[in-house]
């Protein structure tokens, strides 16, 4: 049998519900073995509570929590406060680190086998850690939720910023600079496209996963946050569950290796002079057998 992914999560959960319904996922897979969440931009430890609560119901405690540089947090709210009002990390029983980015730098340098390192948020805390140590990029295969190459927000044709490159620009180029053992991303052209709705929504809403009930929870809270008077009746745009598939499987997805850079006014362009290699998840093969796929995880009870 195969041994899982290891497998380190680099998110700015709790601006955006995708990063929720991404760690929900991230635990359920088999195929992933996660060491460490990293998380960025913001109020940081806010974002760590988060994680480690959702860790802790989840049973899930060997996973390691750090906190990575801290921001505005005016300029990326964390929309799920409420979740976690009374929740403390030092009631953690894991471990959480106050450094986050050094210790993602220990356990890549420390690791036998390469990492994985998924990254569904913007990027000032990978950038700093690719500043102290250099060499961690050779050791990773980077999979990322960035960019736009054909297709725009909303099914919009031709590329626009998408806001994991434009809400830290310079971070974001030092990123996709980094010699990576490999690396791979999901831009909008596919994963702009998930949603969750009808009988597939209903179906998570009724899960009895412990993992799924959080992410409803959450869902909840954070639509509250957003001033909707109604409940939810479908999923927000899943964008960050499609680069916590690829960290395991190519499924359902069209690739197609480009040499990326991102340019100064946030654009992630095709360069073929000077950009790195990325496996670029460009269409879906199935992208309806990767909504029951995902539907299907989350509450794997076949009783309609």
């Amino acid at each position: 049998m195969t041994k899982p992914i290891p497998v380190i999560l680099h998110t700015d959960i709790g601006t955006d519900i995708d990063d929720t319904w991404a760690l929900g996922m991230m635990l359920l897979r088999k195929e992933l073995r996660p060491l460490l969440i990293l998380t960025d931009t913001g109020d940081t430890i806010g974002r760590a509570k988060i994680c480690a609560r959702m860790l802790e119901n989840a049973r899930r405690t060997e996973v390691e929590v750090g906190a990575g540089i801290p921001g505005d947090p005016a300029k990326c709210p964390v929309h799920q406060t409420e979740w976690v009002k009374n929740y403390s990390l030092s009631a953690y029983p894991g471990k959480y680190h106050e450094d986050g980015i050094s210790r993602l730098i220990e356990i890549v340098t420390a690791s036998g086998t390469p990492v994985t390192l998924v990254s569904i948020g913007p990027t000032p805390s990978l950038a700093e850690a690719l500043r102290r140590c250099p060499g961690i990029a050779s050791k990773i295969d980077f999979v990322g939720m960035f960019g736009s190459i054909r297709t725009g927000y909303n099914g919009a044709s031709g590329a626009c910023a998408e806001y994991n490159v434009f809400a830290d620009l310079s971070s974001c180029q030092a990123v996709f600079r980094a010699p990576w053992r490999s690396a791979a991303i999901t831009p909008l052209d596919t994963c702009g496209q998930v949603k969750l709705t009808g009988e597939l929504y209903e179906k998570v809403e009724r899960s009895p996963l412990g993992i799924t009930r959080d992410i409803v929870a959450n869902y909840h809270v954070w639509s509250a946050a957003q001033k909707r008077t109604v409940p939810p009746v479908e999923s927000t745009t899943l964008y960050d569950t499609v680069a916590v598939h690829m960290a395991y499987s190519r499924e359902f997805l069209r690739m197609e290796k480009l040499k990326l850079s991102v340019h100064e006014k946030a654009l992630t362009v095709e360069d073929p002079s000077g950009g790195m290699p990325f496996d670029t998840a460009l269409s879906w093969t199935d992208l309806e057998g990767y909504h029951r796929y995902l539907a299907d995880l989350l509450n794997p009870n076949t009783r309609r």
